[in-house]
């Protein structure tokens, strides 16, 4: 019914928001991670939404980004994730660090998300891989692949998702960490590297 809403952002709450459109205020539930990126109160935002109708409730789920709203109707399909469950997956990641988890069957960093165990992660990853994968381009889909065969546990991973939530792409991000990494380096020293690496 609603693609998105557009007005004065009038509240923020841990999990939802408050969005003012004509005198009418929009209770909208949200992610972390949304929460973060619509910045401070009194100020024009756009959230898009995804309408959950049940017999005697209608819930709105808003994101500050498509990606992140498809992200949030991809999860929702798997079988026994709920909105909720789907919401607290997207306060824990953000779109490109889900996609690329699953996409590398990552199971233990979706399992970082609260309500989500591991055989749960497993299930979203089940699900969800054809789908993540169709919608990746070509070089995302190589480079999720070469990370998931990476050698050293999870310090490139991480360096690679810190990288892709800064604005660089999967292949760049993935690029620069393998140029640059070596056994013994810790996550900060690895992200510095690869971004000294990248700007000359």
């Amino acid at each position: 019914m609603f693609e998105f809403i557009k007005g004065n952002l009038v509240h923020k709450g841990l999990d939802y928001v408050v969005v003012e459109v004509g005198g009418i205020g929009f209770k909208i539930n949200v992610s972390m991670n949304t929460v973060a990126a619509l910045g401070e109160t009194n100020r024009q935002v756009t959230v898009h939404t995804h309408m959950n109708v049940k017999e005697n409730e209608i819930t709105l789920y808003g994101f500050a980004t498509r990606e992140e709203l498809s992200s949030f109707e991809m999860l929702i399909t798997v079988s026994g994730v709920g909105p909720k469950m789907a919401l607290n997956v997207l306060s824990t990641l953000t779109s490109s660090e889900l996609g690329l988890a699953v996409a590398t069957e990552d199971y233990k960093t979706i399992a970082k998300s609260k309500g989500i165990g591991p055989k749960l992660a497993q299930r979203i990853i089940l699900e969800l891989k054809d789908k993540i994968k169709k919608s990746m381009d070509i070089d995302q889909i190589e480079t999720a692949e070469t990370v998931g065969v990476m050698i050293e546990g999870n310090i490139e991973k991480d360096a690679i998702s810190a990288l892709m939530v800064l604005g660089y792409s999967a292949k760049e991000s993935a690029s620069a960490v393998r140029k640059v990494y070596q056994k013994g380096l810790t996550l900060e020293e690895t992200v510095k590297l690869a971004l000294r690496n990248m700007h000359g």
